[in-house]
């Protein structure tokens, strides 16, 4: 808009001794480019025009007016020099702010940021943007770099059993659907041990699977091929003909062996979650806080897992423990459950390993629909059912024994009781009911699901809300305080040298970089 004539210098001296403008009337303030030029009380026609609808900015967002600059004689409301200089000299953003930015790079954007409010406003945004790098360069410890991965995939590409070393003849893991083989492969002078995944049926999904990208809960490929399998694997439930095989000094006919698909994965599972809870009842009796801990961290990755499915349209094929597997993870020791337990309780990394391509089914807009669609359906292999299938297995990793059919409760509105042993016992509990209420229409998504479980291992715990009335301004200043403290704990254990962070940090910062104050009104409504 063109700008108006300039005016004589009385009204120039009038409007300076005009009174500050009441609280009620809506002003924009000192970060703004244009705060400290003449044009201070007249915004480009754009932000006029935004002004006069709803303001969405909350009231502690919105910067107060400041110390007002006198205008002086060199400057007119005819000259539009200082804004459009100002607008060739655009301030950096937070992420692009460094320790050793130059002072007179520095200097230049204080100028802008004369109130408090903006300079809080930068250092908030470069707390968030350090998050974000931190939680990238953790991710690339946990996963590889991804150029990494893409030249293995491209060295495996045509490479069949003759390439790998086979280090164990027995299966190192077995899922429902498939056993995992570790096996040795030597990629620029280093041997790297890769999972060799032999499916039980012919995996229809290799396609899905490989578009899916990276995600620290899904499971990755590598390498495929079709091969007969080598004599001295044996696969478990097999007729024992392969054991009785002969030996390698003794050439044997290649159609003694099958031949099958095999996968290769850059992750070697150990057991299947299924392993784990079996194994575990000891530990959830001795350690309730640490296993119900650790509950929540593995229910925390499959939420994760499930959302990057669903952005992408997959399903997942069998939602059950047996078919979820784990990954051992480098444990650090400055870590909260390092300190809490020894190192047989680790965190370990869950992947999603069976996929499918969804196919318009709709979620059940009524309990009477989804009886029709549960009874017709032999196993779970749509993403309707991901809210049941993750409630159902919080009972089963908290040792209660429930199936899909009972948890869906026709017949009863009650489900089994979970033992208050922890301080996420009375939350798990909690969080199951929403996830298998009998009207789909109120059920939790599985996004809801991850905030809640978010909330459980990093709060805000209820008494946050004892002495002071739940607000947007008190979750707020919380979520503030803690990213605080959360980057002051990187930098103090950085500097004692006590190990790098690790899964539950990256899962931490993921929590902290994203959440808002809106979010944790609306979850811990529903917790709480």
């Amino acid at each position: 808009d063109p700008l108006p004539p300039p005016l004589p210098k009385k009204q120039l001296q009038r409007a300076e001794s005009l009174p500050e403008q009441g609280p009620s009337q809506r002003c924009w303030g000192d970060p703004t480019p244009w705060a400290g030029s003449v044009l201070y009380s007249i915004p480009p026609s754009h932000l006029r025009h935004e002004e006069r609808g709803p303001s969405s900015i909350p009231p502690r967002d919105r910067p107060s007016w400041g110390p007002r600059k006198p205008l002086t004689k060199s400057q007119s409301l005819g000259e539009p020099v200082a804004w459009s200089s100002l607008q060739k000299a655009p301030s950096p953003s937070p992420a692009e702010l460094t320790f050793g930015m130059a002072d007179a790079e520095l200097g230049q954007l204080l100028q802008l940021l004369e109130s408090p409010s903006g300079m809080c406003g930068m250092v908030l945004g470069c707390q968030v943007a350090t998050l974000a790098r931190l939680s990238a360069r953790i991710q690339e410890e946990l996963l590889g770099p991804e150029e990494r991965q893409q030249l293995l995939q491209a060295e495996l590409a045509g490479k069949r059993w003759a390439a790998l070393s086979v280090l164990d003849r027995e299966p190192c893991c077995e899922s429902g659907d498939a056993w995992y083989f570790r096996v040795g492969f030597v990629f620029e002078q280093t041997k790297l041990v890769f999972a060799a995944k032999v499916p039980k049926m012919c995996c229809t999904s290799l396609g899905v699977q490989s578009s899916l990208g990276t995600h620290c809960s899904i499971q990755r490929l590598i390498g495929c091929f079709t091969d007969h399998l080598p004599q001295e694997l044996v696969l478990p439930g097999s007729s024992g003909e392969q054991s009785q095989s002969p030996s390698r000094e003794e050439p044997a006919h290649l159609g003694t062996y099958p031949v099958l698909q095999v996968l290769i994965s850059p992750e070697v599972p150990y057991q299947t979650l299924a392993d784990f809870v079996k194994g575990s009842h000891g530990l959830h009796k001795t350690s309730p806080g640490h296993y119900e801990r650790l509950a929540c961290l593995l229910l925390l990755q499959v939420c994760m897992g499930l959302e990057h499915l669903r952005v992408q349209n997959v399903g997942q094929g069998d939602l059950c423990p047996k078919n979820l597997l784990l990954v051992q993870c480098p444990c650090p020791r400055w870590s909260q459950q390092a300190k809490e337990a020894s190192p047989g309780l680790s965190l370990p990394r869950l992947l999603i390993s069976s996929f499918f391509k969804v196919k318009g089914k709709q979620r059940p807009c009524s309990a009477s629909q989804e009886q029709d669609w549960t009874e017709g359906l032999a196993a779970p292999l749509s993403p309707v059912a991901d809210e049941l299938n993750v409630g159902v297995l919080i009972y089963q990793i908290l040792h209660v024994d429930i199936s899909l059919e009972n948890a869906l409760g026709f017949r009863s509105n009650r489900l089994p009781e979970i033992p208050s042993l922890s301080i996420y016992s009375t939350g798990l509990k909690h969080l199951a009911t929403l996830l298998l209420h009998r009207d789909p229409c109120k059920r939790v998504s599985i996004e809801q699901a991850r905030s809640i479980l978010q909330v459980l291992l990093w709060g805000p715990r209820q008494e946050l809300f004892a002495r002071s009335k739940k607000t947007l301004t008190l979750l707020r200043s919380w979520v503030e305080v803690k990213r605080a403290l959360l980057l002051l704990k990187f930098a103090e254990n950085s500097a004692g040298a006590v190990g790098s962070p690790g899964l539950e940090e990256w899962l931490c910062c993921q929590y902290f970089r994203e959440v808002t104050e809106h979010t944790l009104y609306q979850v811990t409504q529903a917790l709480y």
